[in-house]
């Protein structure tokens, strides 16, 4: 009787499977007293004895032989030094689905039978009748006989002990490759894995931690994606007529570089019909239809076995781990599916594992208790791997896996992945106004993923989340990445919300602000003046967002040489924020700051001897201590002193701005790099030259590698550096 309560009598058979089973039968019928080809004089196969052994074990067992074998060079030639030697060892390849870890059995099989002479075995290792069948097959290579065979596959005979002996008696030394043996249970505690001094054994497996794995004499290896030449050259290889190198690193890079998903596309490139579409065509239809497509290239080349189809070849591991107890690493991974390819910080499902967040309505839910065996189940797999950055750990999936899993959602069951992931996100995302460097860490690292969930899951919660992120970003004082991130945001806010809507306009006018930020102050005063317009008739003058973009607005302008037209938004914000929020609130006071950096640039010196210190007083009252807005007013005050010639009064305030500066933002923020500027400028000032060349110089070259050389800010750095060296040659 089977585990699924199935019935055989007489010569039934029973076949099951949790994965790839392709199973062959030949029926002999012979008269009494016959004996069949492998049970001797015995009127048939004894009961139990499992599956007909395989047609051959001399040949791979792959259904579609690799061509040209890209990258792998160490370890092709770390495996071609064992099938060179002497034998007795044991080396396990393992990696995820489709990273080619067939294709590398297939080579070292070739290398070890037609350069180094020895008998080659292939065995199928993803079952237990499968291996079995395979291993008693090659014990009757090696000279066991009938009757031993026989008894081996009845069960009165230990059928590994058997296999081994002759194994270890050959007259050949050999290779035996046991291809995918992706569940380790099946290789029996062990039992049908040893070293043998006779011949090399060489075991391709999903399964990346088993202890089996650590056995004496057996060596691991890793097998990761390709690199991008390589596989860029892979898809040349297939197609040489879709496209050159260059339009091949394209799609090999959207791909992951996973030999598999090369595979196939290149096979859709070369054998289209009715279409001829050329690389960058692919290109294009892999952004807008995601990479569920490449399965299109298995079409017709015997591509419907699940181990050769991209979106089938993950569900076989999930499967196993489904029947293993662990039906909660599926929902794990469509979590994940909705996340990009980056490491996702452990600390994300922190909260879900404690108890401490909810995500309802998943199938199978995904309880606080199953978290961790399901993430370790993931990883023991190759679904998943465990990464370190920058400190924080991590856990990340490949690009197309995770492309596969998330086109495998239902339609039903869509809105609540997305709810779930959007909630994780929410919680692990820095609160607002946090600007520490372990802040900013981790704010780079969950923005791809905020930016994936807008991808595939566009509503108003997303859209929300998304602008969320890109003020962080800009508050974090990357605003190289915030103008990069901006015009994606924009666009889907606008296409879930409209044009119009207070949402889509905030992301219009943080996208204004980066622009500022990063020296393109033309631009940026022509898209805050459209999204103040907006405002004005959509919202009112004297409402806040409208007195953001004033605010806004002054910016560039100050900066473009327009020192009174700037000082008029700056006063029309200023006025507006009291009014409305009030004398002490933090927008009137952020844009006070404002004004008292414009006022030396109009010299007016008397109006800045009055503002400034009230200033100070006002955010000493109302802030909290060390808060951006009380740092930017000193720094602002400080520079209006250094720029009436007020040197001596500056510096002590300018010294201590810059050090409340690296302890709390850090030495690469922007506004550090400001402050900076301005001690080396009053540091000049005073007449201490060569110590302000050396800042300044020193300042240029961070100034370069955090905003880049052609920012004008980085411009202005050297400028006043020859400037410098001029005075001081006399």
């Amino acid at each position: 009787m089977s585990e699924l309560g199935a019935r055989a009598s007489g010569q039934g058979r029973i076949f099951q499977t949790s994965g790839d089973q392709y199973i062959e039968e030949h029926h002999h019928h012979y008269g009494a007293g016959a004996g069949g080809p492998l049970f001797g004089r015995a009127a048939g196969p004894p009961a139990g004895a499992g599956p007909t052994a395989p047609d051959s074990v001399r040949m791979p067992l792959v259904g579609r032989a690799p061509g040209i074998l890209r990258d792998r060079e160490q370890l092709r030639e770390t495996l071609g030094a064992a099938v060179a030697g002497s034998g007795g060892e044991v080396h396990v390849v393992h990696g995820m689905g489709g990273c080619g870890k067939t294709a590398l059995a297939y080579w070292l099989f070739n290398e070890a039978v037609r350069e180094h002479g020895r008998v080659g075995f292939w065995v199928n290792a993803s079952e237990r009748m499968s291996l079995r069948a395979g291993m008693l097959a090659v014990a009757g290579d090696r000279g066991a006989e009938a009757g031993e065979l026989a008894a081996a596959a009845a069960g009165r005979r230990a059928a590994a002990d058997l296999v081994w002996h002759y194994l270890d008696h050959s007259s050949d030394p050999w290779l035996l490759v046991l291809d995918n043996a992706d569940d380790p249970t099946v290789l029996e505690s062990g039992a049908w894995l040893r070293p043998s001094d006779r011949g090399t054994v060489l075991v391709t497996t999903r399964h990346a931690t088993s202890p089996l794995w650590r056995g004496p004499g057996v060596h691991r290896h890793a097998l990761g994606l390709l690199p991008l030449e390589d596989a860029a050259q892979v898809l040349c290889d297939l197609a040489p007529e879709a496209g050159d190198l260059e339009a091949a690193r394209k799609v090999a890079a959207r791909l992951g570089r996973l030999p598999l998903a090369l595979t196939l596309a290149g096979s859709h490139l070369a054998h289209q019909l009715l279409e001829s579409w050329s690389m960058d065509e692919y290109d294009r239809k892999l952004g807008e239809e995601s990479t569920l497509i490449v399965d299109q290239g298995a079409a017709g080349r015997g591509g419907s076995q699940s181990r050769h189809l991209v979106g089938r070849t993950w569900q076989l591991s999930l499967d196993a781990l489904a029947q293993q107890g662990l039906p909660e690493a599926t929902t794990l991974l469509r979590l994940l599916s909705f996340l990009a390819a980056d490491p996702v910080p452990l600390s994300v499902l922190v909260p879900v594992a404690r108890g401490e967040l909810t995500v309802d309505g998943l199938e199978p839910a995904l309880r606080p208790e199953q978290l961790e065996p399901a993430l370790k189940g993931l990883i023991d797999h190759s679904l998943a791997e465990l990464v370190t950055v920058d400190g924080v750990r991590c856990v990340r999936a490949h690009g197309v896996l995770l492309d596969s899993v998330a086109g495998g959602v239902p339609e039903d069951r869509r809105a609540i992945v997305e709810t779930a992931a959007a909630s994780l996100l929410e919680a692990a995302l820095p609160g607002e106004g946090s600007d520490s460097p372990a802040a900013r860490s981790r704010l780079a690292l969950l923005t791809p993923h905020v930016t994936r969930l807008l991808g595939v899951a566009a509503d108003e919660r997303t859209a929300t989340l998304a602008v969320r992120v890109l003020r962080q970003v800009y508050e974090s004082g990357d605003y190289a990445g915030a103008l990069a991130l901006a015009p994606t945001v924009v666009e889907a806010v606008r296409g879930v919300l409209g044009a119009e809507h207070r949402l889509a306009l905030e992301a219009e006018h943080l996208q204004g602000t980066a622009l500022f930020r990063m020296g393109r102050f033309a631009e940026s005063e022509k898209l805050h003046r459209r999204v103040l317009e907006r405002r004005e008739t959509l919202l009112g003058a004297d409402d806040v967002d409208t007195l953001h973009s004033c605010a806004a607005l002054s910016q560039p302008l100050d900066l473009l040489d327009r020192d009174e037209e700037s000082e008029r938004w700056k006063r029309r914000a200023l006025d507006g924020y009291r009014r409305v929020l009030g004398e002490d609130s933090r927008e009137a006071l952020f844009i006070w700051c404002g004004l008292i950096e414009v006022l030396p640039q109009l010299r007016k010196e008397q109006e800045l001897e009055e503002e400034g210190p009230a200033l100070l007083r006002a955010c000493e009252r109302a802030l909290p201590p060390d808060h951006p807005t009380t740092i930017l007013a000193r720094h602002n005050y400080a520079y209006g002193l250094f720029e009436f010639g007020r040197h001596e009064e500056a510096e002590p305030m300018a010294r201590q701005v810059l050090a409340d500066r690296i302890r709390l933002q850090g030495p690469d923020h922007p506004l550090t790099l400001s402050a900076t500027s301005l001690n080396a400028r009053i540091t000049h000032g005073l007449g201490r030259t060569d110590e302000a060349i050396r800042m300044m110089k020193e300042l240029s070259e961070h100034r370069a590698r955090v905003l880049g050389r052609e920012h004008p800010f980085a411009a202005h750095d050297r400028a006043w550096v020859a400037t410098w060296q001029a005075e001081a040659r006399g």
